[in-house]
């Protein structure tokens, strides 16, 4: 594929040369110079001089990646084949390991090809596109995963319209389609996941270490509430780890199914939990009512939600959200908070944490913070793709 010359500004051209993997949208005078999404691109300094190989998509705050520093390297099928190969050379621990078969083998940037993901379930592969570019080069990378052994299927999920959200569309590419659900395994835990059924799989895979903390650390006799509890994978882990009872709400409809559905693949009585279709906000309100208290709450909220009732931020409301849970959590209790908005850093979260507790009258400490697990390989000159903060706070009193 011939290359497009681009030049970018010096500022722009000194950040990549130090490693910014991240092609800024305000990096171009004139952004026709870029070419259609997909387009190859040789970016180079004011005064000419070559900077970087790297690719038109859209996705953020980016007008595209960078994929090579080197120039002359070639950015053809040979190139995707080796970046992949390489990055699941590295998951090799989690290949090994008889209790968990699904995982991230490809996580963008981190792993050298900003703007896609690719997660292993069993050798079901999934891929996710963000960006039309980097969906123009799929060629590469299909043919790259159809060398693999491994691969026993692959879906893709285009997540590029206008808003950065899923694109509605059947998901299956090629192999050996399975019938859905699928059950993959998870610390010893099972979940059912659907690879062909809208934008999300029915569980989160950069929660993993967490889930299994909650097992074995925190669930044993605790009252838990897994607040946006989507398909319940939270409370699985609690009812296997011995919790005195668990509570999952979470406002969409489906939630119900699907978290009996999770229950189910574990073995546990869905019936002697309790699952709640209900806005969490209106849930606090209830349970307060109602003089529920919980010992163990977990929160995970999406970055931004809107309801026929309200909007949520996680960069303006997480505070509030935290201290209503404060209401309904008991004496001593642990609140495990999280957030994958990635517009923040885990400084910030903690400024968050401070201010309910300080606005809601209470004490705490802060016991543990997980980040993104092994699989989830994130870049160090790319801030964003560090994206998931969690912090286990113990409250006092």
């Amino acid at each position: 594929m011939k290359l497009r010359e681009v030049k970018v500004d010096g500022e722009t051209a000194a950040a990549i040369r130090k490693g910014q993997p991240i092609l800024p949208k305000d990096a171009v005078a004139d952004p026709e110079m870029l070419g259609r999404e997909g387009s190859l691109l040789k970016l180079i300094d004011p005064a000419g001089r070559y900077v970087a190989t790297g690719y038109h998509g859209s996705q953020n705050k980016g007008a595209g990646w960078v994929l090579a520093t080197k120039e002359g390297e070639q950015i053809d099928e040979a190139f995707f084949s080796r970046k992949i190969r390489d990055a699941i050379a590295r998951r090799e621990s989690f290949y090994e390991d008889p209790e968990t078969n699904a995982f991230r083998v490809f996580n963008g940037e981190g792993d050298g090809i900003g703007g896609l993901t690719i997660d292993d379930y069993d050798g079901h592969f999934l891929i996710n596109w963000y960006s039309e570019g980097i969906y123009a080069m799929r060629r590469y990378v299909h043919d790259a995963l159809a060398d693999l052994k491994a691969v026993r299927s692959v879906f893709g999920k285009k997540r590029f319209d206008s808003r950065g959200q899923y694109v509605e569309d059947d998901d299956f590419v090629f192999g050996d389609k399975p019938d859905f659900p699928i059950l993959v395994k998870e610390n010893g835990m099972q979940f059912a996941v659907d690879l062909n059924d809208g934008a999300m799989t029915g569980i989160f895979l950069d929660q993993r270490d967490v889930r299994k903390a909650v097992r074995d650390e925190w669930a044993k006799g605790r009252r838990t509430l897994n607040a946006f509890s989507y398909t319940g994978a939270f409370s699985v882990a609690a009812a296997l780890g011995g919790a005195a009872g668990t509570t999952s709400v979470d406002l969409a409809k489906r939630s119900l199914p699907k978290t009996i559905e999770q229950f189910s693949a574990n073995g546990i009585d869905y019936e002697a939990q309790d699952i709640v279709v209900m806005d969490v906000f209106d849930y606090f309100r209830y349970a307060k009512r109602h003089e529920k208290e919980f010992d163990l709450l977990i929160l995970d909220p999406p970055s931004f939600a809107r309801s026929k009732k309200r909007t949520f931020s996680a960069a303006k409301d997480y505070p509030k959200l935290l201290e209503d849970a404060l209401s309904v959590t008991a004496k001593d209790g642990i609140i495990i908070a999280s957030t994958n908005h990635a517009g923040f850093g885990m400084k910030k979260f903690r400024g968050f944490i401070e201010k309910a507790f300080k606005s809601a009258g209470r004490k705490y400490t802060i016991e543990r913070e997980f980040r993104l697990p092994a699989d989830f390989r994130t870049h160090r000159h790319h801030m964003e793709s560090d994206y998931l903060k969690v912090a286990v706070i113990r409250t006092k009193g």
